[in-house]
């Protein structure tokens, strides 16, 4: 118990000792111990890296998960060690409606297809995405997030010694030079003579001095070691790079993909049944009269579909009537390749609008 009672007054003695330092310090009536130009760039650069690393920590899960609420609740379960929910992604959430919608509408429907086609695109997209975020949190953010809560607060913690250390120190220095002005005079109110107030003033010094020599190396120590913690975040970088080129890659294979798909529906119009008279009159030999009269073959639904096809490569809005406007990446059919009057342009078609079109906004499509 009195070992505890004199620990608690010495504490209480060397925080006064700092406040009165502090104190001096700020009104200038006392001389702070500067460090070494090489510590100080060591401990700028500690400190740069502490708030870039952060940041970017921040901003990249800012990327993965766009909702602040979700991220906070992420960050409340990691807190007390419990699984994240397994939430859908924005794609997913679009996916699902797009499917539903198309079979609304009727999966035999160009409009119900399509949207059912690209529903289930969307859906890859979402799966894709969340796997790519988990990547990324794995081979970037929690390695960095790893680095802030370990090494870098223990050299926050470390640099907070030093300072106290530092403060001892100068408070160690003002005491002996009040004692040496003190030289020749008679003993303070104590009795103790001046000599020996000299002599306990040097014997603190000289401690305080190598307690803030060992503090300071431990410190830079630690300092210099933030540049290893460089390359190992430069590692982490090529991991995070690789794993966005893998994702992007992914996405653009599954657009692709979906691309192909709709291109034959993206250009024809919906197909309306026949009615029951129709069909029998169709079968009965309508459809020969209909040919004989210079209607459309029984090919030609083939040849509708070995007509030239060209990819939008921008965006086109129409200056008149005689113009087709365009969308990128659409597929229009071609009529065709050359329009007379204008050798630059093309006659193209989107389902019932025909056109003229720009020849340098087209790529042509092979089959």
């Amino acid at each position: 118990m009195d070992f505890n009672m004199k620990k608690l007054v010495k504490d209480a003695g060397t925080v006064f000792n700092r406040v009165v330092q502090l104190t001096e310090e700020k009104l200038g009536t006392s001389i702070k111990t500067e460090l070494d130009a090489q510590f100080e760039h060591l401990a700028e650069r500690s400190d740069a890296t502490k708030l870039w690393t952060e940041k970017l920590v921040w901003d990249t899960e800012a990327v993965l998960t766009p909702n602040p609420g979700n991220r906070v609740e992420d960050f409340l379960m990691e807190k007390i060690d419990k699984k994240k929910p397994n939430r859908l992604t924005n794609l997913e959430y679009l996916g699902l409606d797009m499917i539903q919608a198309g079979s609304e509408f009727g999966p035999g429907t160009a409009y119900g297809s399509t949207l059912i086609k690209v529903g289930e695109c969307e859906k890859k997209l979402g799966h894709a995405e969340r796997d790519y975020s988990n990547s990324v949190l794995s081979c970037y953010v929690h390695p960095l997030r790893k680095f802030l809560d370990g090494e870098m607060k223990t050299i926050i913690k470390e640099r907070s010694i030093l300072e106290g250390k530092r403060i001892d120190l100068d408070a160690c220095k003002n005491r002996l030079r009040k004692a040496r002005s003190m030289q020749g005079q008679q003993n303070d109110k104590d009795g103790i003579s001046p000599e020996v107030i000299l002599e306990q003033a040097e014997r603190d010094l000289r401690v305080a001095q190598s307690e803030f020599d060992r503090q300071a190396e431990i410190t830079k120590l630690l300092l210099e070691g933030v540049g290893s913690s460089h390359a190992s975040h430069l590692r982490y970088l090529h991991q995070f790079i690789e794993t966005q080129a893998q994702h992007y890659a992914l996405c653009h294979r599954i657009m692709q993909d979906l691309q192909a798909q709709i291109a034959g529906l993206s250009t024809g119009s919906t197909q309306i049944p026949l009615s029951q008279p129709q069909q029998q009159a169709t079968n009965d030999g309508g459809g020969s009269s209909s040919s004989s009269a210079g209607g459309p073959s029984p090919t030609d639904g083939t040849a509708k579909d070995l007509r030239k096809r060209a990819r939008v490569l921008y965006d086109y809005v129409a200056k008149d009537s005689t113009e087709l406007s365009l969308m990128a990446n659409e597929v229009i059919v071609i009529v065709e390749e050359e329009y007379e009057p204008e050798p630059d342009y093309a006659l193209g078609e989107r389902g019932s609008h025909r056109g003229k079109v720009p020849k340098a906004y087209l790529e042509m499509i092979s089959y």
